[in-house]
């Protein structure tokens, strides 16, 4: 073997090149202005949300930890791939190495599938709230809390290292990532993908998604039934509480199964098309939910105006005095 193609194919195993990079080039800037602000307002969002649930007394209660949770979540998963992406969109080549993909790779999806079981932990505080009143205190203590939080981060992270693991050790065809990060895509890079990330797919997704949302499904169905059964206060309660956490399971399920069939189905999507709607997965979740939990829970919604007329009103004072 020559050392010119020695050197080849170590290139083609170790860089990585995107090549999403060509349909927007000409916009380059503008997108890069776009996700910047879309990135800022992630940010900002979640993190005031984090903010009073943080320094509130009231809001340390085991449905806002779990609120809490996710917006934190959302922050992370979104910082493992906007930073890279504007980047990409200021630099000529967007090339990666590949044990940086995987890294990518490993973190966005330890992250995203840890929102199934947080959806499937807030399920079963709301059922205990609703359903057994006068055992909450004793079945939702701290410790209980702190383990459901445990499991839903560590579980996926040892999950998603198999597939890493294996990926790492897999024989490399190609060296272009049909898309703007490091996501489901890399499978398309290897030759043959193993038995081994076959079968524990079907494992994990049988784990982090279809028995969490089976729960969280027959969960809100027997708390539902209850609630209406029950007075019109706690069928209010039951509303309130439940109707924002079953609009971000629907909103994240959807754009969780585009993600998975994007990578299993062998079809040629045109890249505009998968640009969008990668774009969609990466924005509508982490955007919303600091809007969904401020504005529908009452409690944090109480101490959002607060804080927002506190703000407005500095300005005057200063004027003023």
């Amino acid at each position: 073997m020559s050392l010119k193609k020695f050197m080849d194919e170590e290139l083609n195993v170790t860089h990585l090149t995107l090549d999403w990079y060509t349909e927007v080039n000409k916009y380059r800037y503008v997108f890069f202005f776009i996700m910047f602000i879309l990135y800022s307002l992630i940010i900002c969002t979640n993190s005031i949300i984090l903010y009073l649930i943080w320094i509130h007394k009231n809001l340390h209660e085991p449905m806002y930890i779990f609120i809490a949770a996710l917006l934190l979540n959302s922050v992370l998963y979104s910082t493992t791939v906007y930073p890279k992406l504007l980047i990409d969109f200021l630099s000529e080549k967007q090339v990666t190495t590949y044990s940086a993909c995987l890294f990518q790779f490993f973190m966005f999806y330890t992250l995203v599938c840890s929102e199934f079981l947080l959806l499937a932990a807030m399920a079963y505080d709301r059922y205990v709230a609703i359903c057994k009143p006068l055992e909450y205190q004793t079945i939702m203590t701290k410790t209980t809390v702190s383990i459901f939080l445990v499991v839903a981060w560590l579980v996926p992270a040892c999950h998603v290292a198999v597939f890493t693991i294996a990926s790492a050790e897999a024989k490399l065809c190609h060296s272009n990532i049909k898309g703007i990060f490091c996501n489901n895509a890399v499978y398309t890079l290897q030759c043959d993908i193993s038995r081994l990330i076959t079968i524990f797919g079907v494992v994990a997704l049988l784990d982090l998604s279809i028995l969490p949302m089976l729960f969280i499904v027959f969960t809100y169905t027997k708390l539902f039934i209850v609630s209406h059964r029950s007075c019109k206060e706690i069928r209010k309660k039951a509303a309130e509480t439940c109707l924002p956490h079953l609009l971000v399971l629907i909103s994240y399920s959807a754009f969780f199964v585009y993600d998975i069939s994007i990578a299993r189905v062998k079809s040629d999507f045109p890249k505009t098309t998968r640009i969008i709607m990668t774009l969609q997965i990466m924005l509508y979740q982490p955007l919303l939910n600091p809007f969904i939990y401020g504005l529908k829970m009452k409690e944090i919604s109480k101490h959002l105006n607060k804080l927002l007329s506190q703000a407005n009103i500095s300005p005057c004072i200063k004027t003023y005095c």
